[in-house]
């Protein structure tokens, strides 16, 4: 199994250097490893993909796409910086917080980072940049707070970890979400405000009560779709797919028949890019979900679990080395395959050491987000240099104190687990047993309570020189 783990990892390392499209390289590195196990590749690599992709969570993702781009076009961006504006803008460097306000807002609706870039960014940097602001510090608030919608629900990529994990509920992972996705804007915010004080950028007018309300009741409707998504999954209304419906019903009535921002003949185009998104993500997943299974049969993950549990004791350290790792990963690597790929590796590490699974999903994500703002392969950061009409050499950096930001956010989220499950259990979408028992046995080294408790009786019975008991099953 050697071979195939080594002609695994060389095909797929060769496919990314020659440029080919990562699908593709999964899934070539997918076929040849196959072969080199003894399979018939053209039928098993088929096979792997297409069970791949039949999952009835990830009808949610297509829908989820198609009601980001009636936002998107529908004008909704618009009314919520307004509305962000009124709140925020009157600080030093207020049209930043506006910025990074509004990206926390859109791309939580939306649930795509990249639509916030464009849709927001396209308003916002080209008034900072009238305003005075920097232009390469108002590509990078709007790279790295477009981040933050991948964490604050809805959110595409969390059901993609739900598949990938197995048993983790999407409703969960959309509760442990929200404030690791506050927490990483307020760290941004932070940055933000460092090169307000020192490059004396201006604040905008203090708004009136009345403006305030005002804004927010153009923007309340927009701000809804938030509350019907989540708060129908939370009492059991309709499941994560049917509010992903739910929400392209919701904001086509919003673009079409209420803003009018979008004309019926534009519908065609859009359900275009919605199914050319669609069919890239799943193919994605497709190859992916190949290549898991090949990791799998060639003991990947055993091999990397017992080389991260033999590098140290101490559970900080190995979480911080599978840290380091993702954002190496991330780097290179698109969030959709890298979830896909290192969740099935780095998931039984973490339960080893008493990690709950929805944390571990949450840390994921926050580490791969920053693999969206860095070259070569970030979305984001591509589309905010399209956006402001900059270079990646420009604009890099600037953008690294707001990686230090986000860096310091993801810190928070892996060694806080309050910060991720929290919210879960107040709403009731994980036991708190369940949590509690896990964080007993990241106290104890990855043993878990019926473990201890049995090594204390062992310890007693051998100062006694009697029979160990045995706790009941």
């Amino acid at each position: 199994m050697g071979m195939v783990a080594l002609i695994l990892v060389a095909v797929f390392v060769l496919m990314l250097v020659m440029n080919v499209p990562i699908a593709v390289s999964i899934a070539l590195a997918t076929f040849f490893a196959i072969l080199a196990e003894g399979s018939d590749p053209t039928i098993m690599v088929a096979a792997k993909m297409a069970n791949g992709v039949n999952s009835f969570a990830l009808l949610a993702i297509p829908f989820f796409i198609l009601s980001g781009h009636l936002m998107g076009r529908g004008g909704m961006a618009r009314r919520l910086i307004d509305f962000a504006g009124t709140i925020v803008g009157f600080l030093p460097g207020g049209l930043a917080y506006v910025n990074t306000l509004t990206c926390m807002l859109f791309g939580s609706i939306s649930g795509s980072a990249a639509a916030a870039v464009s849709s927001v960014g396209g308003f916002m940097i080209p008034e900072m940049n009238r305003k005075g602001y920097g232009r390469e510090f108002n590509v990078s608030v709007t790279t790295t707070a477009a981040t933050t919608g991948l964490l604050i629900p809805p959110s595409n990529i969390m059901i993609v970890y739900s598949v990938a994990a197995g048993s983790v509920s999407i409703a969960a992972m959309f509760m442990a979400g929200v404030l690791p996705g506050i927490v990483t804007g307020l760290f941004i915010m932070l940055v933000c405000g460092y090169f307000a004080f020192r490059h004396k950028y201006r604040r905008e007018e203090r708004s009136s009560l009345a403006e305030i309300v005002k804004s927010f009741g153009a923007a309340v409707l927009t701000l809804l779709l938030i509350f019907i998504v989540i708060g129908g999954i939370l009492l059991g209304w309709f499941t994560a797919t049917e509010a992903a419906a739910i929400a392209v019903v919701y904001s086509f009535f919003l673009s079409v028949v209420v803003y009018r921002e979008i004309p019926l003949k534009d519908l065609p185009q859009i359900l275009l890019d919605t199914g050319i998104t669609t069919a890239v993500v799943m193919l994605l997943i497709g190859a992916s979900s190949g290549m898991s299974w090949i990791m799998t049969m060639a003991n990947i993950p055993q091999t990397v679990s017992a080389a991260l549990l033999g590098l140290s004791e101490n559970p900080m350290v190995i979480l911080l080395t599978i840290n380091l790792l993702l954002i190496f990963v991330g780097t290179f690597m698109d969030m959709t395959p890298a979830v896909l790929i290192f969740t099935p590796i780095f998931l039984p590490v973490v339960s080893e050491l008493g990690m709950h699974p929805v944390h571990f999903g949450i840390m994921l994500i926050a580490n791969l987000c920053i693999g969206l703002c860095t070259p070569p392969v970030g979305t984001c950061l591509f589309i905010g240099c399209g956006v402001g009409k900059s270079t990646i050499a420009k604009v890099t950096p600037t953008l690294l104190p707001f990686f230090g930001a986000m860096i310091a956010a993801l810190l928070v989220i892996t060694y806080v687990p309050a910060t991720s499950l929290w919210l879960p259990v107040a709403t009731k979408q994980l036991k708190a047993e369940d949590v509690e028992q896990c964080e007993f046995m990241k106290l104890n080294g990855g043993k878990t309570s019926s473990a201890v408790k049995q090594e204390e009786i062992d310890r007693m019975a051998a100062k006694k020189q009697v029979a160990p008991a045995t706790l009941p099953q």
